[in-house]
């Protein structure tokens, strides 16, 4: 038989009615004759809710407090699920993350999976039991503390154990139906995408797709993992994430566009333009635990230059306070900061080899009227950083302009003989 993992997010799982939906669904997947393994979150916004709640107890919950706090609620979504199985006559066991064999690191609220202990799985599994587990948790082997993965990390969970158990698939149901050339919130003409090679869903899910966490892609691609993102609450296939198949003689030239309104961006003014500096500046800002995203430095000028680039917004309190010392260390001449800018990206394997897509996109853009403060690049992905009112126009002018509504496809310059 095969063993078929399945991940329920946290709007799968926000009610009792859909908490048995969910039942049923793992119910027919083991009696279609595979072994099901499920990952389930925390109910609707309960992890949110939690942390509210501790908040409004202190403004620096210890992480190690906050930890146990917040993976209570996926305790209560696994029990309630192996319940809803129970009434549909099959037998389901819950396990939070430890119970699992999901062995992280010490680091709390963002916690990286050491290895994966799966006995007590694979002995549910040759029982006949459907394990469902926590996901978003694990153990510290070193400190035998309960962490936490860090936001969608449920993701992760499932696509760990998947790798662990030699799964089938890995499917991932959500409140959408699979990947979209655009948001269908924005771009109503948005078209749910077949198949996505893990490079592109990785630009993607870093440039702003929220359907699946960049960390939980990574993993998938290293260990070989089948992923299929479909929905909770219908039953047509959704979107496959797997290796790129570079046999095939037509592949499409974009796969999306992207876009992300979650970000800030700093520029230190007047630095001195001597080696080092650059270096102060970002030695400073890891220290505070900031991750940096787009970088740009101008061209020198008598001798002075300036160095804009963009945090999370959750990390602009930190990353400003390492600015501003560094900039007194150095003897800048300012610091500045923006919360009003968005980052849209053009995601597409076939851009390598497709002369005119960067054009095309600065074309679209300056119709549109969007002006382009920043770009970042890598071999699948050009990403513009704009402001923050213009994204839904900017959004619709790419994706019309590179028919995305349509599969666009180019021709394989070298097919292999076989085909």
């Amino acid at each position: 038989m095969s063993v078929i993992v399945q991940k329920f997010g946290g709007s799968s799982v926000a009610d009792a009615e859909r908490i048995r939906t969910v039942a049923r669904r793992i119910a027919d997947t083991a009696d279609a004759g595979d072994q099901v393994v499920a990952v389930v979150s925390a109910m609707g916004d309960t992890t949110d809710e939690l942390r509210e709640l501790a908040m409004q107890i202190t403004r620096r919950p210890p992480p190690r407090e906050l930890d146990m706090l917040l993976s209570s609620g996926e305790r209560i979504s696994v029990a309630l699920v192996a319940m809803a199985l129970h009434e549909l006559g099959h037998v389901a066991e819950s396990y939070t993350g430890s119970q699992a064999g999901i062995v992280t690191d010490a680091l709390h609220g963002k916690a990286r999976i050491a290895d994966i202990r799966p006995t007590r799985i694979t002995a549910a599994l040759e029982r006949g039991t459907i394990p469902i587990i926590a996901g978003f948790q694990g153990v510290s082997a070193e400190t035998l503390d309960i962490t936490t993965l860090g936001p969608g990390a449920s993701d992760l969970t499932a696509i760990a154990l998947a790798a662990a158990l030699g799964a089938e698939v890995c499917e991932i149901y959500t409140d959408v139906d699979g990947v979209y050339s655009a948001d269908p919130r924005i771009e109503s003409r948005a078209r749910k995408l077949h198949a996505v090679s893990y490079e592109e869903m990785l630009e993607m899910a870093a440039t702003g797709a929220r359907v699946l966490q960049a960390r939980s892609v990574e993993l998938a691609r290293n260990q070989g993992v089948l992923v299929h993102v479909r929905s909770s609450f219908t039953a047509t296939d959704g979107t496959f994430i797997r290796g790129a198949d570079e046999r095939m003689m037509e592949k499409a030239i974009i796969s999306a566009v992207t876009h992300d309104t979650s970000e800030a961006k700093l520029t230190l003014v007047g630095v001195p333009d001597q080696p080092g500096v650059a270096a102060k500046l970002f030695r400073a800002l890891e220290r505070r635990g900031v991750n940096i995203d787009m970088i740009v430095q101008n061209v020198s000028h008598e001798g002075r230059t300036d160095i804009s680039f963009t945090v999370p917004r959750s990390d602009v309190e930190q990353a400003h306070e390492g600015v501003n010392e560094v900039s007194k260390a150095i003897g800048a001449s300012d610091v500045t900061r923006d919360e009003a800018i968005a980052r849209i990206s053009l995601v597409g394997a076939g851009m390598k080899t497709h002369p005119g897509v960067t054009a095309d996109m600065f074309e679209a853009l300056s119709a549109a009227g969007v002006n382009i403060e920043m770009i970042s690049t890598s071999p699948i992905r050009i990403s513009c950083v704009i402001r923050e009112d213009q994204v839904a126009e900017a959004v619709r002018a790419v994706h019309d302009r590179f028919k995305l509504s349509e599969e666009v496809v180019m021709r394989a310059e070298h097919p292999q003989e076989d085909l």
